[in-house]
């Protein structure tokens, strides 16, 4: 049974530009991870279902409900729990009942069953016990995305719609998402980049321009087909481009074969003796011949270079977006940062780490773990020397660059290149186009504004204002660098650390791009 039925549908953006058209799409009883470049339209396409915007075209059928993650609920500043969770006045008029205070209208339209309900919501997502009259505001981030997540529970809609459940969740949080959408039995999109809980999809439909394809089963199996498509594009480009080498070699040996043709016809009506009638009438053979032959050789070389341009287009679509990072020089051994038994806490507050011991040597490779609020963006800026500890020393030895998951050490205002100036003073106009050029921002893509960039090109301009300087940094610190990327970017940027020469201070909750950049050991936190 089809909860939501989308027929060849299209969207575009505010601006006009068509995000993706003839969309076909049929939504059941099922998990679907929904993945697609940043810009593909993913969001637009949740919208779409939730029947908050209409399409461009197309249509959209629902014969069942909808509910949707909302992680940024606009909630009143007294609002509770129990209004997160959307069940407020249900509670309240249970209370009132309990109380003695209710009326007939309050016992005829009593949940009973809503203590119950929500008690489960709420250990099925972590929060087990948390009271209904607790502040809304007092709850972390990602007790809030947990709140979200158990609203859904508690409503039971035939289909829910997340989009980046995880983000910004630690590795408890995320597990505790996969365990939920593993038990959930209606239908589910899900747009994500963690593949860990990709894993756990159905299938997979990746979107572009071109529409929506579908893979059966989760992650592994569309990474798997994904590889053997792009392996399959390559082989039919070099089969399209040795076809249209052919069929140029081949016209032109009927071109040399005709001009000999049409030589041997002249020595024959010069020697003369041969009626003009006769001549007349292989003269017109021969041309309709070489006619024929014209036309079926520009027939074979159009349907070459056709197929050509198709090959070319798929192996485009499989391309990944890569790049390489410039050597740092760190050597083997080489001292790189210490922490020795390290403290911080605010005045009159608990200490957010104590007596915290460590060393990074050579190009080491480490990632910071912890649930949320144990103290490892605090460590982070305590190695960059952006916090200072209030009991024993830090010590760094190289020169380091901090990375995070917003790239923040770009102005918004400014171009890539003008980002590159200001931050590579050293660097001449001609230095900066060609560093940038390293990094795929060739030309007139060096000269867009910093604000305007995707995730992944952010980070990208990033790494190339940070490690093409005078002096590239020996130390990169990377705070949640994945977080705002889509899926093919975090591929990019694990290619190129994976080939970094310098030693890595990663803080990430993504064990896949951990285990992609060849993390060797972790500091644990709390």
């Amino acid at each position: 049974m089809s909860f939501i039925t989308l027929d060849s549908v299209s969207a575009a953006t505010p601006d006009g530009r068509l995000l993706f058209e003839n969309l076909n799409l049929s939504i059941g009883a099922e998990r679907i991870g929904l993945v697609g470049r940043n810009g593909a339209g993913k969001s637009t396409l949740l919208a779409l279902i939730a029947g908050v915007r209409p399409p461009l075209a197309g249509s959209v059928a629902r014969t069942g409900t909808v509910g949707v993650l909302d992680q940024s609920p606009d909630v009143s500043a007294d609002a509770r729990l129990a209004d997160l969770l959307g069940v407020g006045p249900d509670w309240d008029r249970l209370a009132r009942i309990q109380q003695g205070e209710g009326d007939e209208a309050d016992l005829a339209h009593a949940d009973w069953d809503l203590p119950a309900r929500l008690e489960q919501a709420l250990a099925d997502v972590g929060l087990p016990g948390l009271d209904p009259e607790r502040p809304a505001a007092s709850l972390s981030g990602g007790q809030a995305t947990r709140a979200g997540l158990a609203r859904l529970l508690i409503a039971r809609p035939d289909v829910l719609l997340l989009d980046e459940p995880t983000n910004n969740l630690d590795a408890a949080a995320r597990e505790m998402a996969s365990r939920v959408l593993a038990r959930w039995r209606g239908g589910a999109v899900v747009v994500s980049h963690d593949r860990a809980l990709l894993r756990g999809m159905d299938r997979i439909v990746e979107l572009s321009s071109l529409g929506a394809r579908s893979y059966g089963g989760g992650w592994d199996l569309y990474a798997e087909r994904r590889a053997e498509e792009a392996q399959a594009a390559r082989r039919d480009l070099d089969h399209a481009e040795k076809e249209v080498r052919r069929v140029a070699r081949e016209a032109q040996v009927a071109r040399e074969r005709k001009d000999r043709r049409d030589a041997g016809g002249r020595r024959f009506a010069d020697r003369g003796g041969t009626p003009k009638i006769l001549l007349g009438a292989l003269a017109e053979r021969a041309e309709n011949s070489g006619g024929r032959e014209g036309k079926l050789a520009d027939k074979l070389a159009a349907e070459a270079a056709r197929a050509k341009a198709s090959a070319e287009a798929r192996v485009e679509r499989a391309r990944t977006l890569g790049f390489d990072l410039p050597p740092s020089g760190l050597p083997e051994g080489r001292e790189v940062l210490v922490f020795d038994s390290v403290a911080l806490a605010w005045p009159d507050g608990p200490p957010i780490i104590e007596d915290l011991s460590f060393r990074i040597a050579g190009p080491e490779r480490v990632a910071v773990s912890g649930a949320n609020g144990t103290g490892k963006t605090t460590l982070i800026r305590l190695a960059t020397g952006a916090l200072s500890p209030t009991a024993g020393a830090v010590k760094r030895s190289v020169p380091a660059a901090l990375l995070d998951q917003r790239a923040a050490l770009l102005a918004d205002d400014q171009t890539i290149i003008e980002n590159f100036r200001r931050l590579n003073p050293a660097a001449s106009q001609n230095d900066a186009y060609a560093a940038l050029a390293r990094f795929l921002f060739r030309n007139t893509a060096a000269h867009q504004i910093a604000g305007t960039l995707s995730g992944g090109e952010r980070l990208r301009a990033a790494l190339a204002c940070v490690l093409s300087g005078v002096s590239p940094p020996q130390l990169l610190i990377l705070d949640e660098p994945t977080n705002h990327l889509d899926i093919a970017s975090i591929e990019a940027v694990e290619a190129a650390l994976s080939g970094y020469d310098g030693a890595l201070l990663v803080v990430s909750h993504d064990e896949d791009f951990l285990d992609a950049i060849g993390i060797e050991r972790g500091i644990a936190l709390g």
